[in-house]
């Protein structure tokens, strides 16, 4: 055990996940807005990312094919080389180079590094390939790093026990590592939360339960890559995580309100009576 554990434990840690399809959208307000809650002492983020759009442009280049099974890419090696060239080797370090210029220290990591995500095989049975489910988190060095004044940025590339990387979807891991630093998860969107149109208009809907998601999924109303962040946000508060909202990234005073209490975007709840 660290001999920082109880100081990092005490501290309120909240993890954004931002998916592949806004990072190009996000404007310099949103990283300064990470970097000022950060030195604000009371608030300590991390970030786990994903990179769907870059990997697609990618593959394409290569002329290497890619499909998805349930919302998960089949990864075979080829792709999966790709897939972590990208994440860890491309994103992940733009992510960072952006927090050091919005006046904030960032360190990047891979699931891989310090075994962070230990991860065993989403399909036993092999058809998405390398695709990763997590099974424990080490968040020793993360502790580490945000002790020391750091806003780690992590890639969702897992490792098995015999060292075999795998391609983990960024939702999922981001609800991981929620469970294990016992922090908060925003998912990052670039729309104010759910929405569901209303009298011909899109309405935020401000909270759902586990029970109003299956139905929304079911009418069509969640659909494509919300359905898996409402899901990564209901294994998550199953977890123990405390609270899980979805945000909108491209209005950081989105993310500011939230910190400071007010209600925005749409919190996801287990059911009503748990949290009435």
């Amino acid at each position: 055990m660290l001999p920082i554990e109880r100081e990092v434990n005490q501290l309120e840690i909240v993890v954004l996940k931002v998916g592949g399809s806004i990072l190009q959208k996000l404007p310099k307000a949103f990283y300064e807005t990470v970097v000022k809650i950060k030195k604000s002492g009371q608030i300590h983020p991390v970030i786990v990312h994903g990179g769907g759009p870059e990997i697609n442009q990618a593959l394409n280049q290569m002329n290497v094919k890619t499909e998805f099974v349930n919302g998960l890419r089949v990864t075979s090696k080829e792709v999966l080389e790709v897939v972590e060239l990208v994440l860890s080797g491309n994103i992940n370090k733009e992510i960072v180079t952006h927090i050091h210029q919005s006046g904030g220290t960032a360190l990047g990591l891979s699931g891989v590094d310090g075994t962070l995500l230990q991860v065993q095989p989403a399909d036993p049975a092999g058809k998405l390939g390398f695709v990763g489910e997590v099974k424990e988190v080490n968040p020793n060095w993360l502790k580490i790093i945000i002790e020391n004044g750091g806003i780690p940025v992590i890639s969702p590339i897992g490792m098995n026990d015999a060292g075999q990387h795998y391609n983990v979807n960024g939702d999922t891991a981001a609800a991981a590592v929620a469970e294990a630093l016992n922090a908060k998860l925003l998912l990052i969107s670039d729309i104010p939360g759910v929405l569901e149109e209303i009298s011909g208009k899109k309405v935020l809907l401000p909270k759902l339960t586990k029970a109003e998601i299956e139905e929304k999924i079911s009418s069509g109303i969640i659909y494509g890559g919300m359905i898996p962040k409402v899901r990564s946000a209901l294994k998550a508060l199953a977890g123990g995580v405390e609270e899980s909202v979805i945000l909108n990234g491209l209005t950081p005073s989105d993310i500011q309100a939230y910190i400071d209490g007010k209600e925005v975007g749409t919190k996801i709840v287990i059911s009503e009576v748990q949290h009435a």
